[in-house]
This record gives C-alpha cells, sequence and structure tokens, in this order.
C-alpha cells in the first residue's frame, strides 16, 4: 500500500492515549502528542501496567517504579501533564470486563473525543508478531469508546459520579500496519526524541544493537519513512477507526 495518507482529523480538543507500557507511546505517537499540545489541545495519558516486567535482573516492583517515573517525565516533555496508571499485571494484560471497566471509567473521567491507542492487530507493519498486551489493551480501548456512553454498561460507574460519555468519534492507532492518516511532526521531533530519551534506565538495558537502543536514530527513520507518503515532511502515520 503506497497511497498518500490523508491528514489527521483536526476536529476535537481533548485526547486521552490509552497504552499498555510505559514507553510505548514514546516510540512514534508523542511526537504527533507534542504537535496537539503545542496547537493548544489537551491530551491525557492512560497506562494499563506499571512496565514492572520490562527489565531483566530488576525486581517487578523496582522497576515499575522507574518506568512510572520514567514516564511521568517523557510525557511532561510533549507537553501532558496527567499520566494515570492502571494495575493490571505487565505481560499477562487479559482482555475482559475489568479492563474494559478501567478505560471505560476513564473515558467518562476525561472525555475525550479522540482515543490514541497503539497497533491492536496480531503483526507489526515488519511482519512480527505483536504482544497480547499491546492487542488486547487496544481491542479493549475500542470497546470502551462504545461502553464509556451507554449508562446500562458498567451502571456502578455512574453511581461513582461518571456520568456516560458518548462524545468519542476517533480511535488513532499508532504503529498499525492498516494505517492511512498522518500528523506533520515537522516542528516537534526533538521533542519526541528527548521524549523517548527520557526512557534513559530502560533503553540503557536494551541490547546496543537493538533498533530503539539509538532514540534519535530510530524516530528519524521512522518520521522520514512515514513521510515518503505525507508531503515529504517528518510524519508519524495512525490507522482512524470511526466510533
Amino acid at each position: 500500500m503506497t497511497d498518500p495518507y490523508a491528514p489527521m482529523p483536526d476536529d476535537w480538543q481533548r485526547a486521552l492515549a490509552v497504552v499498555a507500557h510505559p514507553d510505548d507511546l514514546e516510540y512514534g505517537p508523542a511526537c504527533a502528542v507534542a504537535a496537539w499540545t503545542a496547537a493548544g489541545r489537551e491530551v491525557a495519558y492512560l497506562i494499563v501496567t506499571h512496565g514492572e516486567a520490562g527489565i531483566d535482573g530488576m525486581t517487578p516492583a523496582e522497576a515499575g517504579r522507574i518506568r512510572e517515573r520514567e514516564q511521568v517525565e517523557a510525557a511532561a516533555i510533549v507537553g501532558v501533564n496527567t499520566v494515570d496508571f492502571l494495575d493490571h499485571r505487565d505481560g499477562v494484560v487479559e482482555y475482559g470486563l475489568p479492563l474494559r471497566r478501567d478505560i471505560a471509567a476513564a473515558i467518562r473521567r476525561h472525555r475525550p473525543e479522540i482515543l490514541i491507542t497503539l497497533n491492536y492487530h496480531e503483526r507489526w507493519r515488519s511482519g512480527d508478531w505483536n504482544s497480547p498486551d499491546h492487542r488486547n489493551v487496544g481491542i479493549a480501548a475500542l470497546d470502551a469508546a462504545v461502553d464509556a456512553g451507554n449508562r446500562w454498561i458498567f451502571p456502578e460507574l455512574v453511581a461513582e459520579g461518571l456520568e456516560p460519555w458518548a462524545g468519542v468519534r476517533y480511535v488513532a492507532v499508532g504503529g498499525s500496519p492498516f494505517a492511512g492518516h498522518a500528523a506533520d511532526v515537522t516542528g516537534t521531533l526533538d521533542k519526541g526524541v528527548a521524549a523517548l530519551e527520557a526512557h534513559g534506565y530502560y533503553l540503557d538495558n536494551l541490547d546496543p544493537d537493538h533498533p530503539m537502543a539509538d532514540a534519535r536514530g530510530f524516530l528519524e527513520k521512522k518520521t522520514q519513512r512515514f513521510g515518503e507518503r505525507f508531503g515529504g515532511v517528518p510524519s508519524i502515520a495512525f490507522e482512524i477507526v470511526m466510533v
């Protein structure tokens, strides 16, 4: 598929990003988040785990504390000041009612018009197998976008003061092999790089030959590749799902 990317929808003011792990957004979507916040839009993050299973040789409790701190620092760099964490277990996130309920509650609380999530398909663009955490969180976010607007799904949320919110119109899926839209990140690529570099402890524990160990090289290559289908400007691509 080589058709040009369409511009991202711009008829929204508030976004909620829902991903499985600290650093998921920094491998591309955060560059676009920086552009949106710079334009005056509001973005909040919901991270389903603490990333506690992500550093071999470190206890989950210690790794979770480090990765949570790094995520908050990374979010601030791109203009995001609200970062909420759920307590689902890293590596074994299960799709089901508890996850849908937690995400629906966050949607009702933040009242976004667009959700941002990560690839929920079985494979990445490269053909590599995607992790179950990413797949399960992405599908749950899509379902929760509808759940959040129905008073009789998770009615206990109303008792908690969370009225239904049916205002989500789009879900923007980063890393999708079926992307058809893109955001120009010409002016925010450096912020995206700095946000990824904020995950310093995690990156330092990657193999030196891992492509993501070089934050700038990784993001420059990615945004250039997407830009070939978006007017030649550094870009981040998304699949847009209408809700």
